[in-house]
């Protein structure tokens, strides 16, 4: 490391720990009341320790119902009947391992939960719409005696790069194809988007962080010009009926965390809610399955806010030794490549959240919530809402050092190509392009920083 860069990187980290004790950040936990200090396999699933006993009974059966397998109806277990006719996954669960991240098939798997494709057909000049005939996700399970949509399979292509000290890597560029179409031809102009399901933790406290700060803080004419036009993804409340700022789904397509579940339920599991009243079947679908209804709905209003409210107050682990030099240095880095002008240290909650505990409060996330043009190699081809191909909600980086712990694997990013955090890296681009050849192009010590902070997350 040449002597500037030492002189920077001390200079930045006296300014970051002077900036942080005047927001409060640098006292501050990654969840902040919602830390919780655990390494094992369950990581991820415990209770916010700032719940009151009444919140954690209404905690524990949100946990009941979140893991709850969900049965073909008409069936004796009364209340969790339904499931289908088309679906991806019979719980939340199957696709939210011990509430962690799922993970694309490995070669010759089928049947894997925990990664969907949204469907899309594209028309000239026009964004995409809806799939006439399937819709806008495919669903490759069905319950007894009805068709599933199709079956997906995954191809890689290799992608080669050299670091700026001559080092080479390799990433592997996902391609999936369908087959087996269970309704009619799917046609030549479908696009596909893959997406593996994301850990559900500190979901309470991003939703509680005020509309107007993710508002003020997007700037997507690149007004200060730093190459950082991230924007806000405003999309329609189903309560309120008022155009608000997304927050969860890889392209901020929710606004809050009970929409999000209530979309998982009927898009995911074929199970309506007083939310999403009606099967996600499309006419010619409708007209061609016959099946028995749970209910209607069949996922009752109780249900989905005990599973909104479990989501919302699953606790956040803490970092791990954040005060080994090799950990501090990356995190200095980290500011210094650029990654923290979208992947924002820290926020704060305002005055309504969904627990007293967690109003007006610092946390560390790791995201800012808002689009960014992420690049041509993360382009899949398909639109959410007003999203573009390319453009993909900032992650949140809390939790990413165990995942490897909770679900037996290390595969990021929207469809999980990445298979550890360096790939992650090396994929970024489009506005995240500096920051991603300033890592590439880093000495190897200082890679290995950057990295060893990112797992302490």
């Amino acid at each position: 490391m040449t002597r500037s860069i030492q002189l920077f990187l001390l200079c930045a980290a006296l300014l970051h720990a002077s900036l942080r004790a005047q927001t409060g950040a640098g006292s501050a936990p990654l969840g902040g009341p919602a830390t919780i200090f655990d390494t094992s396999p369950n990581a991820f699933g415990f209770a916010s320790p700032s719940l009151s006993g009444r919140e954690r009974r209404a905690f524990v059966v949100g946990n009941a119902f979140f893991k709850e397998n969900w049965v073909q109806a008409p069936a004796s277990a009364a209340g969790r009947d339904g499931l289908g006719p088309l679906f991806n996954a019979r719980s939340c669960s199957a696709c939210h391992f011990k509430d962690g991240r799922g993970r694309p098939p490995r070669a010759g798997e089928r049947g894997v939960t925990g990664l969907l494709l949204r469907l899309g057909v594209r028309e000239a000049g026009q964004q995409d719409r809806a799939h006439p005939r399937y819709g806008g996700q495919l669903q490759d399970h069905a319950i007894h005696g009805v068709s599933p949509e199709a079956t997906f399979a995954v191809e890689h292509a290799t992608v080669r790069g050299n670091f700026g000290d001559g080092a080479s890597y390799e990433l592997q560029a996902p391609r999936y194809s369908l087959s087996r179409p269970g309704y009619g031809p799917l046609g030549e102009d479908v696009t596909l988007g893959p997406r593996v399901a994301p850990q559900v933790i500190g979901l309470g406290l991003l939703e509680a962080v005020p509309a107007a700060d993710l508002i003020a803080r997007a700037d997507p004419d690149d007004a200060d010009a730093d190459g950082i036009s991230g924007r806000v993804h405003m999309v329609q409340d189903l309560r309120s009926g008022e155009s608000v700022p997304g927050r969860f789904g890889w392209k901020a397509t929710q606004p809050t965390v009970e929409q999000q579940t209530a979309a998982a339920f009927v898009n995911d599991m074929g199970l309506t809610s007083p939310m999403f009243p009606s099967e996600a079947l499309s006419a010619a679908q409708a007209a061609a399955v016959t099946f028995v209804s749970g209910g209607a709905p069949e996922v009752s209003g109780k249900k989905l806010e005990r599973v909104t409210f479990y989501c919302q107050t699953l606790a956040v682990p803490a970092q791990r030794r954040p005060d080994d030099p090799q950990v501090a240095r990356g995190e200095a880095l980290f500011e210094h490549m650029g990654c923290a002008k979208c992947h924002v240290p820290a926020l704060r909650t305002g005055a309504s959240a969904c627990v007293d505990a967690y109003r007006d409060v610092v946390f560390r996330p790791y995201t800012d919530l808002l689009l960014h043009d992420m690049g041509e190699g993360l382009a899949d081809g398909m639109r959410d809402g007003d999203a573009g191909p390319r453009e993909w909600r900032t992650a949140p980086l809390w939790g990413v050092g165990l995942i490897g712990a909770v679900n037996g694997h290390t595969r990021y990013l929207h469809d999980g190509r990445a298979r550890n955090l360096e790939e992650a890296v090396l994929w970024h681009g489009g506005e995240a392009a500096a920051a991603q050849a300033a890592y590439r192009t880093a000495a190897r010590p200082d890679r290995a920083a950057l990295l060893a902070f990112l797992r302490s997350l």
